[in-house]
């Protein structure tokens, strides 16, 4: 059968819109023609991003589940019920063949309306801890996506099947191009660089150890790419004005990841699924720092799911300022350890996760 119509849904993070755009140009090179709807919630990134990437996206009210009681219960409720109502209008009105569940917010409305109109839907589960949404939408999802194993701990072990988590395109394209790193990035010692990337808002915690270790930097040999994110990059630099080392290179995006990991000996980053799951494909040594404000503290467990295998080491956002860039710096001069923790992270790579899931997408059509 010709995939048509498909809705994908989901976003919040890029951890969650990187995958989904990842599964769209997939099909969209499997099926040429095909109408790719993205559902999302307003006022989230995939609102810009999806948009930006050729794709049609609706945005639903919905918000995340207040973690105390209050007014904002009060509205969550109403939001769900009004995005409830839209994601059943969507579902009527486009008449998907099959809805795709990527995480976040808008997963659950649209993909429990799709289930109730007998549409077939799949979920991508990027962590290692099922988030209470998917864990929800897996009872009536037919095939559950997953990229790691024992997930039969959050859903029925017979709709699962192990994929791996997709990662942007572009990402190998240019991963063993260091000489257009340097270039790209200005390096003046490209044998020692270490790359601090704390997701496309930035990281709060992990800035401020680096602010706190300028100093550790300005006298070290090595070079920082340091990524604040959008939020906090005009802070940082009114905060830095004329004291930025020589050797640390601010920027508030890095629009070519590729050339940023080509450059990196060593990765300091938070422990999202979707990073993770692009360190693993190239290969760098890595330090996590997992964020403890997401649900169910998902990253902690995904961070250490690595550290157990000697893959990455975990550093908790508690004793960043004291040993973060401390054990960046020992690490980065540590060829051996470099080298154990590259060669096992890239065990873990799943290249083919895009192309896995998009070939179970094919079978639910076929059925």
């Amino acid at each position: 059968m010709k995939l048509e119509r498909v809705i994908i849904s989901g976003g919040g993070t890029g951890g969650h819109i990187f995958p989904a755009l990842a599964i769209a140009n997939e099909i969209g090179k499997r099926y040429t023609g095909a109408e790719i709807l993205f559902v999302g919630a307003q006022g989230r990134m995939e609102m810009e991003k999806v948009p930006a990437a050729g794709f049609k996206i609706i945005g639903l009210p919905v918000t995340g589940f207040p973690r105390k009681p209050g007014m904002k219960m009060l509205t969550f409720v109403v939001r769900l019920m009004k995005s409830n109502r839209l994601a059943k209008k969507i579902i009527n009105q486009f008449k998907p063949q099959i809805a795709i569940g990527v995480g976040g917010f808008a997963s659950g409305p649209l993909l429990r309306a799709a289930a109730k109109n007998g549409i077939p839907t799949l979920i991508q589960e990027q962590n290692s801890y099922a988030g209470i949404t998917n864990k929800l939408l897996g009872k009536k999802a037919k095939t559950i996506c997953v990229a790691y194993e024992k997930m039969e701990r959050y859903f029925p072990k017979e709709k699962i099947v192990l994929t791996g988590n997709p990662v942007r395109e572009n990402l190998l394209s240019q991963v063993d191009n260091k000489p257009e790193a340097i270039n790209f990035f200005g390096l003046k010692n490209p044998d020692k660089v270490i790359l601090i990337v704390g997701g496309s808002l930035g990281a709060r915690s992990v800035n401020n150890a680096v602010l706190k270790n300028i100093s550790l930097i300005a006298e070290s040999d090595v070079e920082v790419i340091w990524q604040t994110g959008s939020i906090y990059y005009r802070d940082i630099l009114d905060k830095m004005k004329d004291a930025t080392p020589k050797n640390l290179h601010i920027h508030e995006f890095l629009s070519r990841m590729d050339l940023a990991y080509a450059a990196a000996g060593v990765v300091i980053s938070r422990a999202g699924a979707g990073t993770i799951s692009e360190l693993c494909l190239v290969g760098k040594p890595a330090i996590l720092v997992p964020s403890p404000n997401v649900a169910e503290d998902h990253q902690t467990k995904n961070a250490k799911a690595l550290a157990e295998k000697s893959a990455a080491v975990l550093i908790t956002d508690a004793e960043i300022d004291e040993k973060l860039l401390p054990e960046a710096i020992r690490l980065i001069n540590d060829k051996e350890t470099c080298k154990k923790l590259s060669e096992n992270i890239k065990k873990l790579a799943r290249p083919k996760a895009t192309t896995h899931i998009v070939d179970e997408v094919e079978k639910l059509l076929n059925k």
